[in-house]
């Protein structure tokens, strides 16, 4: 039986209602569209971005939290209580998640644009104590998945990283105000590698041996494999941050290197689950999906080349990109798919059955959001490394269009759930 037949089965009886998981997305969306302009707005600093308030931190936490975290929540609490055939006894405890923690971010990005530590302290607190709260259902929701082993290996150790990242973030706003912290930027780098490749990567590894075998009417990947490429990348990032935290060009290496093996191996096991799989063609979300493996693989051996000064002297901006350009193109692909799919889970005909989901969206905007997608990161790899303005600026626009072009996508497929076809 295919990880699909197992996933689906009964599902309906566990789904939220509606208005929960698509809150989230509905969010994320938004704040993608706020990266973009935030971004073009002060495309003249991102090249040589090294850390402190302004825009660019600003673009850089819309994106990881507004876009990311946001995106992960919604498809966490949804997902997981299917997968594991475990129904949520009560939502009220997500939607408080939503009104701690989007209007946190909120608030957060606004302390970091305008460079109010107040604003950035109170609203760090409020954003920690959501994300703590997600990281209790997403306990409690784990505790019940002992049929999917690997992925509630990466859900405990992604909570782990989420409860340190939380730390650092609100430690790192304190510090803007109190001299708290010994090292200011080592300490950024460590919340980096937690939030980037400790929570959301992790995340984004775990649900994969969910979602792409399902979507693919796959078998699971291989247990032993599997187990492996999770234990590689959990002391890689363990090393990581304590390499950080050391400043230490050693661990940071042994880091990137045992990072890269893991990277490797997940995408061998993820391509190997494609060629095994009974759909063969899956449309333009496995075109970003494989493009952010690529990535991911890119990000190891940069990061890598940028410990050593041989990526340039925006190496480090360059490898703070390429990470969360693989979690952004990853996360809009599975997007993609599962925002129509969950759309088609709520509306029946009257006839009886799904709505297929070409009724339920207009694809034709999809092809615009990925070819801007595309470009637009392109464009701003090429703007970091030769440190020039103008591809920042040209990207920047370029993604904002693809972004609006997704955001439509996202509120078309709402509005027709809310009012099904006949």
């Amino acid at each position: 039986m295919t990880i699909a037949a197992t996933f689906l089965g009964g599902a309906k009886s566990r789904l939220l209602p509606p208005s929960i998981p698509f809150r989230f997305f509905a969010a994320a969306v938004g704040f993608h569209v706020l990266m973009w302009l935030v971004l073009l707005i002060g495309a003249g600093e991102v090249a040589s971005f090294r850390g402190g308030l302004g825009s660019t931190l600003a673009a850089v936490h819309l994106l990881a939290l507004g876009v990311l975290v946001t995106t992960a929540i919604g498809a966490s609490v949804q997902l997981l209580p299917v997968a594991t055939r475990r129904a949520i006894v009560a939502v009220w405890p997500i939607k408080l998640v939503f009104w701690l923690a989007v209007p946190g971010m909120i608030a957060l990005i606004a302390g970091m644009y305008w460079a109010q530590p107040t604003i950035l302290i109170v609203a760090a607190a409020v954003t920690a104590a959501g994300l703590l709260l997600f990281g209790g259902l997403l306990a409690d929701n784990l505790r019940r998945a002992q049929s999917i082993p690997v992925v509630a290996a990466y859900g405990w150790a992604a909570l782990a990283a989420l409860v340190l990242l939380v730390v650092f973030g609100v430690l790192l706003a304190l510090n803007e105000r109190v001299d708290l912290l010994p090292d200011h930027n080592a300490a950024a780098l460590a919340h980096l590698i937690l939030g980037g490749f400790g929570f959301m990567g992790l995340l984004a590894l775990g649900f994969s041996h969910i979602l792409v075998p399902m979507f693919a009417l796959a078998a699971a990947p291989p247990n032993r494999p599997s187990i492996l490429a999770f234990a590689l990348a959990t002391a890689a990032i363990a090393l990581g941050t304590a390499g950080a935290l050391a400043k230490s060009p050693a661990l940071l290496t042994v880091a990137a290197l045992i990072g890269l093996v893991a990277a490797g191996l997940h995408v061998r096991l993820m391509h190997n689950t494609l060629k095994a799989g009974m759909r063969k063609r899956l449309g333009l979300s496995f075109v970003l999906i494989r493009a952010a493996w690529l990535i991911l693989l890119a990000t190891m051996v940069v990061g890598l080349a940028a410990i050593y000064g041989f990526a340039g002297p925006n190496g480090a901006t360059l490898f703070g990109f390429l990470l969360f350009a693989w979690l952004l193109t990853f996360l809009l692909g599975v997007l993609e798919r599962i925002v129509p799919f969950l759309a088609s889970m709520f509306v029946s005909r009257p006839a009886g059955g799904m709505p297929l989901m070409s009724e339920l969206a207009d694809m034709r905007l999809l092809d615009v959001h990925a070819a801007c997608h595309a470009a637009a990161l392109v464009l701003l790899a090429a703007a970091i490394a030769i440190g020039n303005v103008w591809p920042m600026r040209i990207g920047s626009a370029v993604g904002l269009v693809g972004a609006l072009a997704f955001a439509w996508f996202t509120i078309d497929v709402m509005r027709r759930m809310a009012s099904p076809p006949q």
